[in-house]
């Protein structure tokens, strides 16, 4: 069994097991108003992580290229209270429309 897979089961292992430890926890400790408001508020601040990540950097650099003025167009669609296919379409198309004209 080479190393890449004694990792993956590894991590497998690992991510199996606080999983179960995030089982373990007593109610009344997740019940807590500050445990329960950083619970709520942890997959949003993942998610935006992410989305700035994937959109900002190019392998281990920053990144200025059509993704940053797609993402502002799909913010400000969010503000407008757009339909989410719409957000989808109206990024997509400015990300294509500026990679058309060479930029990223």
């Amino acid at each position: 069994m080479s190393l890449l897979w004694v990792a993956v089961i590894a991590a497998s292992v690992l991510s199996f097991a606080q999983k179960w430890i995030g089982y373990q926890a007593p109610p009344d400790v997740l019940e807590r108003p500050r445990i329960a408001r950083i619970t709520t508020m942890l997959p949003i601040a993942l998610l935006g992580a992410l989305v700035a990540v994937q959109s900002a950097t190019s392998g281990s650099e920053l990144a200025a290229d059509a993704r940053l003025p797609a993402l502002a167009v799909a913010a400000v669609l969010l503000v407008l209270r757009a339909p989410f296919l719409v957000v989808v379409i109206g990024a997509a198309a400015v990300a294509a429309g500026l990679r058309a004209l060479g930029w990223g």
